[in-house]
């Protein structure tokens, strides 16, 4: 195989005749095994504790093993898909492809299509060869209505009727974006409502955060993915930012501290969860002012697994500082606060970075897990300055799932229109600006800790 500039190599096979089976290796010149194949062979026990094999069989096993190394888990695939896209065939018996799940994850352009050169430059040019059949030559916006529906096989495993329509797919975050960035909101005394759907930020926050913001032109953003266009709602660009681990750095920060039994129990006496525990607590031991204030002296850098955005960064830490002595439940709340807080200032630190570049925002429209805690939510206003809006069906990835599948029937006429109908406004959280001055400062400290970790990192790698 070529790539590139890259010279031939050769490659080596390896045989080994076993008792029970013949197997063989593709090798390269540094020993990396790069296939495998074993073929079971023949043996005759013509008497107690008499064995016997044929060479024939043997020989036969050793050409099987051996052409199937030629023939790869790569040669034999019919068709290589996302999830989704594997899920609609699996339904309808269709291979075309969404438009979200290539242009998000596939490098396919909604413009221009596929490009031939990068395949060829990654070796990957046998995707080329067969115009693209095995990964998608036809591309579909999400909501369209696939082939004739389920097929009877479908439909019976599924319990629903043959030919029920299907819709193309979104992947799931993306769904969770339609579930509520087109909600109705009059009547909500919120800013967008006099503002076009673009200055509207869906984020969907659960083990990791998606930042999901559209534009009616490409707006390209300094380590937030895209645009992407159509990739979630039709006609318009996508912008994708997003934090590595919110809801699971909250449970690696609180599971890990060694109240976090004394936690466990009272809240199981109380009926509650860990967090709901929490949140109450944090406001018996707050003082005069807003809880947020507890963590005046306690800051967190949030990118345990590294920052997709806007830094795109991998190699950054995860950082606390303000530590003290006290592993008591009062510090394990703070700690659960401050980790919360820094997790709100990423998505400030996002809206920014999209803001610079030319995106409007002015409402958050927040789905997800987390979108359940009231003090994480409070936290996302008080720090961006921007009204929250929560759906009234919590599920909201299932709301934007649905009205695709109410486009493919037929019921509506676009996805804009299922999207303005369908999806609803629960509630509205306005962020406290009394607090801004304390936020202003803490998000200073916070962008103060990602550039003092650079300077150590500069440091330590220095001669």
């Amino acid at each position: 195989m070529m790539s590139g500039e890259q010279e031939p190599r050769s490659y080596y096979v390896g045989v080994d005749v076993g008792t029970g089976s013949v197997r063989a290796a593709l090798v390269d010149q540094r020993g990396v095994l790069l296939a495998f194949a074993d073929q079971p062979i023949k043996k005759w026990e013509p008497q107690f504790n008499h064995h016997e094999q044929s060479s024939a069989d043997i020989w036969a096993a050793c050409c099987v093993v051996t052409k199937n190394l030629r023939e790869t888990c790569w040669d034999k695939a019919g068709h290589f898909f996302d999830l989704p896209d594997f899920l609609s065939w699996k339904a309808t018996g269709v291979t075309a492809r969404s438009l979200c799940s290539l242009v998000c994850k596939w490098t396919y352009s909604a413009e221009k299509g596929w490009d031939d050169s990068f395949w060829e430059m990654i070796g990957l040019e046998d995707f080329v060869a067969d115009n693209y059949n095995k990964i998608g030559n036809q591309v579909l916006p999400p909501g369209t209505s696939l082939g004739s529906g389920l097929t009877p096989e479908a439909a019976k495993e599924l319990g629903l009727p043959t030919g029920v329509p299907v819709a193309v797919s979104l992947i799931d975050a993306h769904a969770g974006g339609l579930g509520v960035i087109g909600a109705d909101v009059r009547g909500h005394g919120l800013v967008c409502e006099g503002q076009p759907v673009t200055s509207r930020l869906a984020v969907i926050c659960g083990t990791s955060s998606c930042h999901m913001g559209i534009s009616t032109d490409p707006i390209f953003v300094p380590g937030v993915w895209g645009p992407y266009f159509s990739a979630m709602v039709p006609g318009f660009w996508l912008n994708e930012g997003g934090q590595s681990v919110t809801g699971k750095l909250i449970d690696h920060l609180v599971q890990g501290h060694p109240a976090f039994p004394e936690l466990q129990a009272k809240a199981t006496a109380r009926c509650q969860s860990i967090y709901a525990y929490l949140n109450s607590h944090l406001d018996l031991i707050k003082k005069a002012q807003s809880v947020g204030f507890l963590t005046v002296d306690l800051h967190v850098w949030p990118d345990f697994h590294g920052n997709r955005s806007p830094l795109a960064d991998l190699t950054l830490k995860g950082m606390v500082t303000g530590l003290k002595l006290s592993q008591d439940l009062d510090d394990l709340a703070i700690l659960y606060l401050a980790t919360v807080q820094a997790i709100a200032f990423g998505t400030r630190f996002i809206i920014e970075a999209m803001e610079a570049a030319g995106h409007s925002i002015s409402t958050l429209f927040l789905c997800g897990g987390l979108s359940k805690n009231p003090l994480f939510v409070q936290m996302h206003a008080d720090i961006t300055g921007m009204s929250v809006v929560l759906s009234q069906e919590v599920e909201s990835v299932l709301v934007g799932a649905a009205i695709l599948g109410a486009c493919a029937s037929g019921d509506f006429t676009s996805v804009q229109e299922a999207m303005a109908r369908m999806s609803k406004v629960g509630k509205v959280v306005f962020p406290r600006l009394e607090d801004k001055k304390y936020y202003d400062k803490k998000y200073q400290v916070f962008l103060k800790l990602v550039e003092h970790q650079k300077e150590y990192s500069a440091i330590m790698s220095g001669d």
